[in-house]
């Protein structure tokens, strides 16, 4: 049981939904409470619940005129049938009716609360496996997401790439992805069997460097009272992956061109080379050309990598794929968390298009989780998104009278409707989510707040 479970409880007993009301409650869940079908109606498609508990025979319409509505739902609520008239052929037109359980009046506390447990349970693990579904079904190329053009002629690169066996250099923007793209490579080739190694050449202090990579012979160094095999040794078959390719010191990078150019290394200490057969994927958010016009990076080196050469391309140069990598990873969130948010508003999906994402896909993820865990609602909206992503959208200057054109400046101001949707997701931060109270702040009833917010 969670304290964000929802559940509509329609009853019209009023001794016994105020019974039914306060045992949930204390039981911590959220419970909204009504005497008929109609009014159940109206919440259902106003504030969806994650279960309905409704009785039978109920004035007007009956309980089970409910549930023909919740079948159009992607993740509908669980439904517990109760009435005082329990029969055989009732429990089957109830379950037959879309219901998962029925239960007959008196009712026995303890049993109704563990039935009530039970069917929110097996509802979260519905919707988790929907979830995990929904991620499988994003199309990926070897976990990399991108529809754009710019990332299907990166994936055609890749495959093309991956059937040679020289070095491979991986450039692109911190964040982009080089360390997916570099797996990728490993497992699309005919290494894909082999060990796959990565080492960040900017996380090991520079005295080490030449034992980590090559290894290191017995005595060859205080403390090295035994060999050890070094990371080219360890991914002998397989492939390399050396990150923050730029940060290697110049002595090292002559030794790599040689391991590069006759495929030995000889360990620190050794007399003897050792031949092996290793593919070198450098990656690095630096730019090389530049690196070998200052001195940093070694000419011949930079030649023998560049031959096979990939490029990723920036977040802000990928169009859609903003929305679908926002969306997959929201999905992600929603299955690790236990929650159920739809998606995001036309204001928040319009901020993300057009934010340049200087730190590229690992800051729109990081975004996304901000945002999902401050959202309360069914959307994630402007407000919850990180700040920096919010400015954006009030960045540009104030029009001076007599500049530009009228409708250029009227296009930019908010329709009243974005207006509204944001001052009322304000006060509900404000109120930390209690609608009630925002209820009052805002001079509307809570039914009224429920529709808008729908």
């Amino acid at each position: 049981m969670s304290k964000t479970d929802h559940i509509l409880l329609v009853e019209d007993d009023a001794a016994l939904r105020e019974l039914l009301e306060e045992e949930l409650e204390a039981e911590g869940y959220r419970v909204t409470a009504c005497g008929d079908a109609e009014q159940g109606r109206q919440w259902l498609q106003t504030q969806p619940p994650d279960l309905l508990i409704s009785d039978l025979r109920l004035p007007g319409k009956d309980g089970l005129s409910l549930l023909p509505a919740l079948k159009a739902q992607d993740m509908p609520p669980a439904v517990l049938i109760i009435t005082a008239f329990g029969s055989v052929q009732q429990a089957v037109k109830a379950l037959q009716a879309g219901a998962d359980d029925f239960l007959t009046k008196p009712l026995e506390m303890d049993h109704f609360l563990l039935t009530v447990s039970r069917l929110l349970e097996n509802r979260r693990l519905r919707r988790e496996v929907q979830q995990y579904r929904n991620m499988l079904a994003i199309e990926q190329f070897h976990g990399i997401i991108g529809q754009s053009p710019a990332m299907q002629q990166l994936f055609h690169q890749i495959r093309q790439v991956a059937t040679a066996d020289a070095p491979v250099l991986v450039q692109g923007e911190s964040g982009t992805g080089k360390e997916l793209v570099a797996r990728a490579l490993h497992d699309q080739s005919q290494r894909s069997n082999g060990p796959y190694m990565v080492v960040n050449c900017g996380g090991i202090p520079g005295e080490l460097m030449e034992s980590e990579f090559f290894g290191h012979a017995a005595g060859a160094f205080t403390g090295a009272k035994s060999r050890r095999a070094g990371l080219f040794q360890q991914a002998n078959g397989g492939t390399l992956l050396l990150d923050e390719m730029g940060e290697m010191p110049l002595p090292l990078q002559a030794k790599l061109l040689r391991v590069l150019q006759d495929g030995k290394v000889r360990p620190v200490g050794s007399d003897h080379e050792i031949q092996l057969d290793v593919r070198i994927i450098a990656a690095t958010n630096r730019n090389l050309t530049e690196a070998v016009a200052d001195g940093s990076f070694r000419e011949d080196l930079f030649y023998r990598l560049e031959t096979f050469a990939l490029q990723i391309p920036p977040l802000r140069e990928r169009g859609d794929d903003i929305q679908r990598l926002a969306a997959f990873f929201l999905t992600r969130f929603n299955a690790r968390q236990q929650r159920h948010i739809k998606g995001f508003s036309d204001e928040a999906s319009a901020l993300l298009q057009h934010y340049a994402f200087p730190g590229n896909v690992r800051e729109l993820q990081n975004a996304v989780e901000r945002a999902a865990t401050f959202c309360d609602g069914a959307l994630i909206d402007v407000e919850h998104l990180p700040q920096r992503i919010r400015e954006q959208g009030d960045a540009g200057p104030e029009p001076v009278a007599g500049e530009g054109r009228a409708s250029d400046h009227a296009e930019a101001l908010p329709s009243l409707e974005t207006v509204q949707r944001r001052h009322i997701h304000r006060v509900l931060a404000a109120t930390e989510g209690n609608k009630r109270r925002a209820a009052e702040i805002l001079g509307i009833t809570r039914r009224t707040l429920y529709r808008w917010l729908e």
